[in-house]
């Protein structure tokens, strides 16, 4: 069964909260231990869903839509301010192919590499948002999606985990309710 789109919003959905993207992160441990402080994880790490940036070269400053799903900015929780850490998550979607999936990043590598900042959520605006240069991707991979992607992850050496489904958000949570009243 291929990947559905249901997969894909829920994962969005579900890496969109802070606490939820750094328990992802606790899945590759190597970016888990990039998080500045996790006694104070709420102010340490910033999840931007659907990112956007502002290129400075430009001469309009354009805003564009990088192509990862979500956007985590490691943040000094006693200076607020954004540390050289960036990560880039990519839910694989529907129908996309290896090609796919890695072109996504190396196009937000190619954007990434040029002077910009942040487009900060308003909770988050007043954070000092300038980009940095120390970017790193993180895919996340369904048991349904092809094997050929998962190989191609691990031959161009990109970390990947694979979602279970348990983990995704469930889509109809008042079924879980029982309408029966309990006995007095």
């Amino acid at each position: 069964m291929p990947v559905q789109k249901s997969q894909y919003e829920a994962s969005l959905a579900l890496y969109s909260n802070n606490l939820e993207a750094i328990a992802l992160l606790k899945q590759h441990r190597p970016y888990l231990e990039m998080i500045p402080s996790l006694r104070r994880p709420d102010e340490s790490v910033i999840a931007i869903p659907l990112p956007i940036i502002r290129l400075r070269c430009s001469p309009d400053k354009e805003v564009t839509h990088l192509p990862c799903d979500v956007a985590i900015l490691m943040c000094d929780p006693e200076w607020k301010i954004k540390t050289g850490v960036e990560i880039s998550i990519f839910i694989h979607r529907p129908q996309e192919d290896f090609s796919d999936c890695l072109r996504r990043w190396r196009q937000t590598q190619v954007m990434l590499d040029k002077d910009y900042e942040w487009l900060m959520p308003p909770r988050h605006h007043h954070i000092l948002s300038e980009g940095v240069s120390s970017v790193y991707p993180l895919f996340v991979v369904f048991p349904e999606t092809p094997e050929r992607v998962k190989h191609g992850l691990m031959g161009a050496e990109i970390p990947f985990v694979i979602q279970t489904p348990t983990l995704l958000i469930d889509e109809n949570p008042m079924e879980t309710f029982s309408s029966e009243v309990p006995p007095a």
